[in-house]
């Protein structure tokens, strides 16, 4: 946006905005086949997708999910 509208660089936007929605997209491609690969569970994918639009959310969704992966680690032993 900075490079749109104050340096007046329309083509920025363009380019960044496609590399953005290109990543995204790979994070949630990632983010499913890791889950089905580790058996993570139900509520991973959907709290993955939730933690990737808010700030500071990736930290806690990895967070809960060691957590979570711990413990069913654990039980089983």
């Amino acid at each position: 946006m900075p490079l749109k509208y104050m340096m007046d660089i329309p083509e920025g936007v363009k380019y960044i905005g496609m590399a953005h929605g290109m990543l995204f997209i790979t994070y949630i491609i990632i983010l499913i086949g890791s889950a089905i690969k580790m058996k993570m569970p139900l509520w991973a994918i959907p709290a993955g997708v939730l933690g990737s639009l808010l700030p500071f959310g990736p930290f806690i969704f990895d967070h809960l999910l060691k957590k979570n992966l711990q413990e069913n680690v654990s039980k089983e032993a």
